[in-house]
Protein backbone atom coordinates (compact mmCIF):
# COMPACT_ATOMS: atom_id res chain seq x y z
CA UNK A 1 0.00 0.00 0.00
CA UNK A 2 2.85 2.37 0.90
CA UNK A 3 4.73 1.52 -2.30
CA UNK A 4 1.60 2.23 -4.33
CA UNK A 5 1.29 5.58 -2.60
CA UNK A 6 4.86 6.48 -3.53
CA UNK A 7 4.33 5.32 -7.12
CA UNK A 8 1.22 7.45 -7.46
CA UNK A 9 2.94 10.44 -5.87
CA UNK A 10 5.97 10.20 -8.16
CA UNK A 11 3.90 9.66 -11.29
CA UNK A 12 1.57 12.58 -10.52
CA UNK A 13 4.42 14.85 -9.41
CA UNK A 14 6.44 13.92 -12.50
CA UNK A 15 3.58 14.76 -14.86
CA UNK A 16 2.78 18.00 -13.02
CA UNK A 17 6.44 19.03 -13.03
CA UNK A 18 6.86 18.24 -16.72
CA UNK A 19 3.89 20.44 -17.63
CA UNK A 20 5.21 23.22 -15.39
CA UNK A 21 8.71 23.04 -16.89
CA UNK A 22 7.28 23.25 -20.42
CA UNK A 23 5.23 26.29 -19.37
CA UNK A 24 8.28 27.83 -17.70
CA UNK A 25 10.31 27.29 -20.87
CA UNK A 26 7.67 28.81 -23.14
CA UNK A 27 7.16 31.76 -20.80
CA UNK A 28 10.91 32.32 -20.56
CA UNK A 29 11.30 32.38 -24.34
CA UNK A 30 8.33 34.75 -24.59
CA UNK A 31 10.36 37.15 -22.45
CA UNK A 32 13.51 36.70 -24.56
CA UNK A 33 12.85 39.64 -26.85
CA UNK A 34 16.45 39.55 -28.00
CA UNK A 35 15.60 36.55 -30.20
CA UNK A 36 13.36 38.73 -32.33
CA UNK A 37 15.75 41.68 -32.14
CA UNK A 38 18.50 39.42 -33.48
CA UNK A 39 16.24 38.05 -36.22
CA UNK A 40 15.33 41.54 -37.42
CA UNK A 41 18.77 41.68 -39.02
CA UNK A 42 19.46 37.97 -39.25
CA UNK A 43 16.35 37.30 -41.35
CA UNK A 44 16.33 40.77 -42.93
CA UNK A 45 12.77 41.33 -41.74
CA UNK A 46 12.78 45.00 -42.86
CA UNK A 47 13.75 43.93 -46.38
CA UNK A 48 11.16 41.16 -46.47
CA UNK A 49 8.32 43.13 -44.89
CA UNK A 50 8.97 46.60 -46.22
CA UNK A 51 8.88 48.06 -42.67
CA UNK A 52 11.80 49.62 -40.85
CA UNK A 53 13.60 47.85 -38.02
CA UNK A 54 12.19 50.41 -35.59
CA UNK A 55 8.60 49.71 -36.65
CA UNK A 56 9.22 45.97 -36.39
CA UNK A 57 10.63 46.33 -32.90
CA UNK A 58 7.96 48.69 -31.56
CA UNK A 59 5.08 46.53 -32.79
CA UNK A 60 6.73 43.33 -31.58
CA UNK A 61 7.18 44.84 -28.13
CA UNK A 62 3.52 45.84 -28.10
CA UNK A 63 2.53 42.30 -29.04
CA UNK A 64 4.68 40.78 -26.28
CA UNK A 65 3.43 43.25 -23.66
CA UNK A 66 -0.13 42.27 -24.59
CA UNK A 67 0.62 38.60 -23.99
CA UNK A 68 2.10 39.05 -20.51
CA UNK A 69 0.32 38.80 -17.17
CA UNK A 70 -1.11 42.22 -16.43
CA UNK A 71 -1.02 43.22 -20.10
CA UNK A 72 -3.66 45.28 -21.88
CA UNK A 73 -7.05 43.66 -22.46
CA UNK A 74 -7.16 44.84 -26.06
CA UNK A 75 -4.34 44.64 -28.57
CA UNK A 76 -3.69 47.89 -30.40
CA UNK A 77 -0.68 47.76 -32.69
CA UNK A 78 0.93 51.17 -33.26
CA UNK A 79 1.56 50.68 -36.98
CA UNK A 80 -0.88 48.05 -38.18
CA UNK A 81 -4.59 47.59 -38.59
CA UNK A 82 -6.22 44.28 -37.67
CA UNK A 83 -9.09 42.25 -39.02
CA UNK A 84 -11.76 40.86 -36.69
CA UNK A 85 -10.43 37.33 -37.13
CA UNK A 86 -6.88 38.55 -36.50
CA UNK A 87 -7.96 40.15 -33.24
CA UNK A 88 -9.74 36.94 -32.20
CA UNK A 89 -6.62 34.89 -32.93
CA UNK A 90 -4.37 37.16 -30.91
CA UNK A 91 -6.85 36.99 -28.05
CA UNK A 92 -6.76 33.18 -28.19
CA UNK A 93 -2.97 33.25 -28.22
CA UNK A 94 -2.98 35.56 -25.21
CA UNK A 95 -5.28 33.19 -23.31
CA UNK A 96 -2.86 30.31 -23.93
CA UNK A 97 0.20 32.32 -22.89
CA UNK A 98 -1.51 33.63 -19.74
CA UNK A 99 -2.46 30.10 -18.68
CA UNK A 100 1.13 28.98 -19.30
CA UNK A 101 2.50 31.87 -17.25
CA UNK A 102 0.16 31.04 -14.38
CA UNK A 103 1.26 27.40 -14.55
CA UNK A 104 4.90 28.53 -14.70
CA UNK A 105 4.55 30.73 -11.62
CA UNK A 106 2.68 27.95 -9.79
CA UNK A 107 5.43 25.50 -10.69
CA UNK A 108 8.20 27.82 -9.53
CA UNK A 109 6.43 28.41 -6.21
CA UNK A 110 5.87 24.66 -5.76
CA UNK A 111 9.51 23.84 -6.57
CA UNK A 112 10.72 26.55 -4.18
CA UNK A 113 8.45 25.27 -1.40
CA UNK A 114 9.67 21.71 -1.96
CA UNK A 115 13.34 22.82 -1.81
CA UNK A 116 12.70 24.73 1.44
CA UNK A 117 10.91 21.72 2.92
CA UNK A 118 13.72 19.36 1.90
CA UNK A 119 16.41 21.66 3.29
CA UNK A 120 14.67 21.64 6.69
CA UNK A 121 13.21 18.14 6.93
CA UNK A 122 15.35 16.10 4.59
CA UNK A 123 13.91 13.91 1.84
CA UNK A 124 13.27 10.22 1.38
CA UNK A 125 14.76 8.72 -1.74
CA UNK A 126 11.40 7.16 -2.55
CA UNK A 127 9.99 10.70 -2.87
CA UNK A 128 12.54 11.88 -5.44
CA UNK A 129 11.75 9.54 -8.34
CA UNK A 130 9.42 12.21 -9.75
CA UNK A 131 12.52 14.22 -10.68
CA UNK A 132 13.78 11.46 -12.96
CA UNK A 133 10.27 10.85 -14.35
CA UNK A 134 10.00 14.55 -15.15
CA UNK A 135 13.36 14.51 -16.92
CA UNK A 136 12.42 11.48 -19.01
CA UNK A 137 9.08 13.00 -20.03
CA UNK A 138 10.75 16.29 -20.94
CA UNK A 139 13.59 14.74 -22.93
CA UNK A 140 11.10 12.63 -24.86
CA UNK A 141 8.87 15.65 -25.53
CA UNK A 142 11.74 17.91 -26.56
CA UNK A 143 13.35 15.24 -28.74
CA UNK A 144 10.10 14.31 -30.50
CA UNK A 145 9.29 17.98 -31.09
CA UNK A 146 12.79 18.69 -32.41
CA UNK A 147 12.62 15.75 -34.83
CA UNK A 148 9.24 16.90 -36.17
CA UNK A 149 10.47 20.48 -36.51
CA UNK A 150 13.63 19.47 -38.35
CA UNK A 151 11.84 16.97 -40.58
CA UNK A 152 9.09 19.32 -41.76
CA UNK A 153 8.78 22.66 -39.99
CA UNK A 154 5.72 23.81 -41.96
CA UNK A 155 3.81 20.62 -41.15
CA UNK A 156 4.83 20.83 -37.47
CA UNK A 157 3.81 24.50 -37.34
CA UNK A 158 0.43 23.70 -38.88
CA UNK A 159 -0.14 20.72 -36.58
CA UNK A 160 0.61 22.84 -33.53
CA UNK A 161 -2.02 25.38 -34.57
CA UNK A 162 -4.55 22.66 -35.29
CA UNK A 163 -4.00 21.28 -31.77
CA UNK A 164 -4.36 24.60 -29.96
CA UNK A 165 -6.98 26.32 -32.12
CA UNK A 166 -10.36 25.15 -33.39
CA UNK A 167 -10.43 27.63 -36.29
CA UNK A 168 -8.20 28.81 -39.12
CA UNK A 169 -7.91 32.42 -37.97
CA UNK A 170 -4.16 31.89 -37.59
CA UNK A 171 -3.88 31.88 -41.39
CA UNK A 172 -3.39 35.61 -41.89
CA UNK A 173 -4.07 37.61 -45.03
CA UNK A 174 -1.21 40.16 -45.18
CA UNK A 175 -3.58 42.65 -46.81
CA UNK A 176 -5.91 42.61 -43.78
CA UNK A 177 -3.35 41.81 -41.07
CA UNK A 178 -0.03 43.30 -42.20
CA UNK A 179 1.60 42.47 -38.85
CA UNK A 180 2.19 38.97 -40.19
CA UNK A 181 4.76 40.45 -42.56
CA UNK A 182 7.08 41.18 -39.63
CA UNK A 183 6.59 37.71 -38.08
CA UNK A 184 8.23 35.25 -40.49
CA UNK A 185 7.96 31.51 -39.92
CA UNK A 186 11.72 31.28 -39.43
CA UNK A 187 11.44 33.40 -36.30
CA UNK A 188 8.92 30.99 -34.77
CA UNK A 189 11.23 28.12 -35.72
CA UNK A 190 14.05 29.79 -33.80
CA UNK A 191 11.74 30.24 -30.79
CA UNK A 192 10.86 26.55 -30.96
CA UNK A 193 14.54 25.59 -30.97
CA UNK A 194 15.26 27.77 -27.93
CA UNK A 195 12.22 26.38 -26.07
CA UNK A 196 13.46 22.83 -26.71
CA UNK A 197 16.95 23.82 -25.53
CA UNK A 198 15.59 25.35 -22.29
CA UNK A 199 13.51 22.22 -21.65
CA UNK A 200 16.61 20.03 -22.10
CA UNK A 201 18.66 22.23 -19.76
CA UNK A 202 15.99 22.17 -17.05
CA UNK A 203 15.50 18.41 -17.36
CA UNK A 204 19.28 17.95 -17.10
CA UNK A 205 19.24 20.06 -13.95
CA UNK A 206 16.53 17.87 -12.44
CA UNK A 207 18.47 14.71 -13.27
CA UNK A 208 21.63 16.14 -11.67
CA UNK A 209 19.67 17.09 -8.55
CA UNK A 210 18.10 13.62 -8.43
CA UNK A 211 21.50 11.92 -8.59
CA UNK A 212 23.01 14.22 -6.01
CA UNK A 213 20.17 13.64 -3.54
CA UNK A 214 20.29 9.89 -3.99
CA UNK A 215 24.08 9.71 -3.48
CA UNK A 216 23.65 10.93 0.10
Amino acid sequence: MIKMKYKFFNAAAGLFSAVCVICISVSAVLLMRFIYYFDINNLDIPGISGYSAQICRINYDTLIDYNLLGGEDKLVLPSFSMSDTGEIHFREVKDIFIKMQIAAVSGIITFAAWIIYVSKKGVRKSNTLWMRITGILLIFTASATAVLMMADWEAAFQTMHEIFFDNDYWIFDPAEDPVIKILPDEFFFHCGVVIAAVIVLLSAGLEMAYRRINRR
